[in-house]
């Protein structure tokens, strides 16, 4: 058995996309790396999982040398095959991405890397979920790579609480640095465009545009990638809001 740690290294862009080659080239210095990923792009597909058919893993050509399987599920169950059944151990780390496009602020619930990065955290895994704030197939992640590096090293120096992961996002560019920040509060503004299809039949395309709520607070990720920063921000399952728990004691049922 070899003595390095062993890196699960998983996306939701799919077995092909640029981002994923570039995580697996910096994850090969820290460790002995193995790739599961999604045959095909899972976006927006959160901490969803399969249960309606039969999940597979087939091995594929390698990436950059490592051992590498294209599987038909989500990124969640990406990391579950791993832990459950694929691996010869459990990973001492999960590290999601490079994915194509921020994962900021409440994109943290709907995003695919975020949710397999999260689903490792609920093993007590250290986990991370790396995104660059570039949509582009093409784009380039050389500067986002030494971003990389120098959190997944803290990461191993410091290590994570059970059950926290990290979503760690990256300008495009050159990033003045790395901030440690919170989440902002902002939401997604739906807009369904109305559409007709070649056989007359009606349909409708999700567009929209994000809202942030405070634009000017410094301490946000948001903030931080709009003025050239790297966000770092720690991500916990623990979704109860304790201010109203508090509150909801004092109502009569």
């Amino acid at each position: 058995m070899s003595d390095k740690p062993l890196i699960l290294v998983t996306n939701d862009d799919g077995i092909h996309a640029k981002g994923l080659r570039e995580l697996v080239e910096v994850m090969q210095f820290f460790g002995e790396v193995i790739v599961i990923s999604s045959e095909v792009s899972m976006s927006g597909k959160g901490c969803g999982i399969t249960v309606d058919h039969p999940l597979r893993a087939i091995p594929v050509e390698q990436i950059h040398g490592v051992p590498t399987y294209k599987s038909n599920g989500t990124p969640v169950d990406s990391v579950k095959l791993s832990f459950n059944s694929l691996l010869p151990r459990i990973p001492d780390y999960v590290v999601s991405g490079i994915n194509h496009g921020a994962n900021s602020s409440i994109s943290v619930i709907y995003s695919g890397t975020m949710g397999a990065a999260i689903e490792g955290g609920l093993h007590g895994v250290p986990s991370i979920g790396f995104s660059l704030d570039d949509f582009s197939a093409d784009a380039d992640f050389s500067k986002a790579k030494l971003v990389v590096a120098r959190v997944f090293q803290s990461v191993m120096e410091n290590g994570l609480p059970p059950f926290v992961c990290l979503n760690v996002n990256i300008p495009k560019g050159k990033p003045k640095g790395i901030k440690i920040c919170r989440q902002a509060h902002g939401k997604w503004v739906e807009e369904f465009e109305k559409r007709t299809d070649p056989h007359g039949r009606e349909y409708h395309w999700l567009a929209g545009y994000f809202k942030n709520f405070e634009e000017d607070a410094s301490e946000t990720d948001m903030h931080a990638l709009k003025n050239s920063y790297a966000s770092v921000v720690p991500v916990t399952v623990d979704m109860t809001c304790y201010k109203t728990l508090e509150q909801l004691k004092d109502w009569k049922f």
